[in-house]
């Protein structure tokens, strides 16, 4: 079976943005990059809340982005390649290839697509991974934490959360950014 995973870049104080809604202080250096892409190569499968989707379209849409550097151009190659879910119940149509567009979010229908799906699947957007997390539906989370803290904004997990973790896997970057993969306890 397939696994759900959340990733996402955040402060050290845990939001993934700020209170104005930036999250530039966040921006991976080539190092990062490189480790993203290889951790998305296993993917099959996005699914995404609105707004993430309309921030992450870009990397489609916009080729000024692949052309910055030979590590941005992976990424761009990896995320066009993988199927896209975007779960809105405004979006009226999407601008991407291989996207669709999901109103609901059903629990059962994720648990369906990790069983038959032959690669991993990603979830992003705090709102929709809030969902999935309260389902009981993702496998890991890997968080990106950033030398900074912003005091306040939007969370990686929900306030209300209450989960259980395992360490699985740490990493420091020259940066100063750490990565940590954890697998969700039962």
């Amino acid at each position: 079976m397939a696994k759900l995973i959340y990733s996402s870049l955040a402060s050290l104080d845990g939001y993934i943005a700020d209170e104005d809604g930036t999250f530039d202080w966040a921006v991976p250096d080539e190092e990062v990059h490189a480790f993203i892409n290889d951790l998305q190569r296993p993917i099959g499968t996005y699914l995404y809340g609105r707004r993430l989707y309309e921030v992450m379209i870009g990397w489609e849409t916009d080729p000024t982005l692949a052309d910055q550097s030979p590590v941005m151009r992976d990424f761009a190659e990896l995320w066009q390649a993988a199927d896209k879910i975007v779960y809105s119940r405004t979006l009226e149509t999407v601008s991407t290839a291989r996207t669709r567009i999901e109103r609901d979010f059903d629990p059962e229908t994720i648990r369906q697509l990790k069983t038959a799906a032959g690669h991993d699947l990603a979830v992003g957007g705090p709102d929709l991974a809030s969902h999935a997390l309260m389902a009981g539906l993702i496998d890991e989370c890997h968080l990106f934490l950033a030398p900074v803290v912003v005091g306040g904004g939007t969370r990686f997990f929900p306030d209300h959360a209450r989960v259980k973790l395992e360490l699985l896997e740490e990493r420091r970057f020259g940066n100063g950014m750490v990565h940590v993969r954890y697998r969700i306890r039962t």
